[in-house]
């Protein structure tokens, strides 16, 4: 046989053994609907929820609507931002950068709000881990309703076949869950190809099964953060199980329109034949909508009046717990090693202040963000195609400058 033949039939060995017998185990193992969506969609994008089903959110019967700043406001807030980011001209900055939709509002008033890259104000952007935020508030309605009992309670209580699969299932609590420190395993490796959990959880086609039968435990809870998209399935199915509905139109029915969304909103789903939410990834709205969960937190879950969301539940989500061991809890993530303050809570990241108070945000891949900053009375939205550079501590010192200048504003009156 000549030489080249023999490369040439190497050659396609290598290819069968890197590609094509992965693409057939993982069929095998899976589903092939799974490795078909992972070859043919790759990378996940802010655009997917154009190619997957979904559930409609519908919009409120009375809309609210943010007030108007003035055009000194938003010079204001234009030079601020130049100045922190050390640019000349910030609506370039933001389109350079992928932006999508950037807002920011105080005192209930929009100060700057400009859309860039062919987005408009009724473009619907996605949601990536804001989505978790979400999850975490339906958490404590379901709670303060007496759906769910406690987030002490075992997560076997509402969901007892895990027990029946790892008996140490049952020392995990929902409390767990919304901490990231379940004790879960979770991939991304890109080494792994298409048995990552990152992927699986993004592409499986029956998520509810995924969380039931691939969920592995490697260590007792309450030990270690692990950012892990298992934990907010896992709730999802506690969620539909206690409230005899889907997360959707229970999404509809307790936040969406009592806090008067404008537009129409989706759930990404796993499939049509499932139908179960990406809860930790697919909501899919208009920016300013996002701007409006962001308010309801920012008024501790009080809506013009009314409580959507218990007060003390807001306050869980987001102070810190000071009993962590910070050093052995959080490993070296960006977010923690650069942030001394950075701190996690119910699935929103959270940034303690030297005087004590705390700004938090919502916070999802490609850095879609509602950041609220109570000492500013302070949200800011930001959507994008791609991660924006600098921003999240460009974002805090905005917020703290921000801050201040309230105060003596509010000194002077």
């Amino acid at each position: 046989m000549k030489r080249s033949v023999k490369i040439g039939l190497a050659a396609l060995l290598a290819i069968i053994l890197l590609i094509v017998l992965p693409l057939v185990i993982a069929s095998l193992v899976y589903s092939p609907e799974y490795v078909q969506r992972c070859v043919f969609r790759g990378e996940s994008s802010v655009y997917d929820f154009q190619n997957s089903p979904n559930r409609t959110v519908q919009a409120s019967p009375e809309p609210f609507f943010f007030r108007r700043g003035s055009t000194e406001d938003e010079d204001r807030v234009r030079t601020l931002l130049q100045s922190i980011l050390k640019i000349d001209d910030l609506d370039s900055f933001l389109a350079a950068a992928g932006t999508q939709a950037f807002i920011v509002i105080q005192n209930d008033a929009i100060l700057y709000e400009r859309y860039f890259n062919g987005a408009k104000m009724d473009t619907i952007v996605t949601s990536f881990s804001v989505a978790k935020s979400f999850t975490s508030a339906l958490v404590g309605i379901a709670l303060a309703e007496g759906s769910i009992d406690s987030v002490d309670d075992p997560v076997t209580k509402y969901i007892p076949e895990l027990a029946d699969r790892d008996s140490r299932f049952s020392n995990i609590t929902l409390r767990h869950l919304l901490m990231m420190s379940s004790g879960l395993r979770f991939t991304e490796s890109e080494h792994l190809l298409y048995f990552r959990d990152d992927a699986l959880t993004y592409y499986y086609p029956e998520l509810r099964d995924l969380a039931l039968e691939n969920t592995r435990i490697i260590e007792p809870p309450g030990r270690h953060f692990l950012y892990n998209d298992y934990n907010p399935q896992l709730l999802g199915l506690v969620l539909e199980r206690t409230t005899g509905q889907n997360v959707s139109y229970y999404l509809q029915e307790k936040l969406w329109q009592p806090i008067g969304m404008e537009f129409d909103g989706s759930w990404s789903l796993d499939s049509k034949q499932s139908g179960f939410e990406l809860m930790q990834a697919g909501i899919n709205a208009r920016a300013i909508d996002f701007a409006k969960f962001g308010r309801l937190y920012l008024k501790n879950g009080n809506w013009n009046g009314s409580q959507v969301v218990p007060a003390e539940w807001v306050a869980e989500s987001t102070q810190e717990d000071r009993f962590i061991d910070r050093a052995a809890y959080y490993p070296q993530i960006d977010f923690f090693h650069e942030n001394k303050n950075g701190y996690y809570k119910y699935f929103w990241w959270c940034l303690r202040r030297d005087d004590g108070q705390y700004d938090f945000l919502a916070l999802g891949k490609y850095d879609q963000i509602i950041y609220v900053s109570p000492q500013a009375d302070l949200i800011i939205v930001r959507n994008g195609e791609r991660a924006f550079p600098d921003g999240g501590e460009a974002i805090y010192q905005f917020a703290s400058a921000m801050g201040e200048s309230r105060k003596k504003a509010n000194a002077v009156g």
